[in-house]
């Protein structure tokens, strides 16, 4: 398994103490923030950013994210060009993927079959651009009541019926558990349709009132990342990790302290099920 670390974990930091925190802690991968993209490349070029990476021995895993993707209307023209965008640098610098999120929920009155209708023709359309890049696209289910797309069993069955071979899966550990996915569920995927899995922690709260704020170290909470992990590694997954963490606390810690605490606690949840690449 590569493992790698999270722009969102160090949110208040830049991409350059990112990058330096990520290879201080010994990572080889870093799943980039986008919007610190933006602000490196605001003043820096494609060269400076390869440079950056290339001059740390840091590959990018994904781009982290182009958000509600769905039920867009006439934005969505903003959302295909942001898809662009991103595709265009990923390809620049060997970044493999860009993650898309859906869309809240419209109404309670808005059907399961509209809700993947409409996730289904955004994701083609994406899937064409991103296509030619040579860039995937990771649909990541996010467990929030808000949101329309909440279990990996509700994102598989959208993938599928997307239909594009450049278009897959991230597993979150915390939103699998507070949006009420099975480990069954897991079972049932295709291994080779997960681009990449988030290892965190949640506090031990009531999953109506999570938020990110509650994420913890993992290892530290309440989610069962025993049983996710030997589940996955059940259907064959050994592919990319990172440590995605939102937790105000830690953005005030030395991002390079937080690193290697991050590393250190994903290794003892993740060495007993997978071989982690150095």
């Amino acid at each position: 398994m590569k493992l790698g670390f999270h722009g969102a974990t160090t949110m208040p930091a830049d991409l350059q103490m990112d990058v330096a925190a990520t290879a201080h802690a010994g990572f080889t991968t870093l799943e980039l923030w986008a919007a610190k993209v933006d602000r490196f490349l605001a003043d820096h070029s494609l060269a400076d950013l390869k440079a950056l990476l290339q001059d740390h021995h840091v590959a990018p895993m994904t781009f982290n994210a182009i958000e509600f993707i769905a039920f867009r209307g006439e934005e969505f023209s903003v959302i295909k060009d942001r898809c662009r965008q991103l595709c265009e640098i990923a390809q620049a610098i060997g970044c493999r993927s860009v993650a898309v999120v859906p869309s809240p929920t419209p109404t309670w009155q808005t059907t399961w079959e509209t809700i993947v209708a409409e996730h289904v023709a955004a994701l083609q359309a994406l899937s064409d651009i991103a296509g030619d890049y040579g860039i995937k696209l990771a649909f990541e289910f996010l467990g929030f009541g808000w949101c329309s797309v909440r279990t990996p069993r509700g994102a598989q069955e959208i993938i599928q019926k997307t239909g594009r071979d450049n278009v897959g899966m991230v597993i979150d550990a915390a939103h699998f558990y507070i949006g009420g996915g099975l480990l069954a569920e897991i079972e049932h995927l295709d291994a080779r349709s997960i681009y990449t899995f988030h290892l965190d922690d949640v506090e031990d709260t009531s999953k109506e009132g999570y938020t990110d704020a509650a994420r913890l170290l993992p290892g530290l909470g309440v989610v069962p990342l025993a049983e996710i992990c030997a589940r996955l590694k059940g259907i064959g997954y050994n592919g990319a990790c990172s440590i995605e963490l939102f937790r105000p606390e830690y953005w005030a810690w030395d991002p390079m302290q937080l690193a290697i605490k991050a590393k250190d606690a994903a290794i003892k949840v993740l060495s007993s099920y997978f071989e982690i690449e150095e």
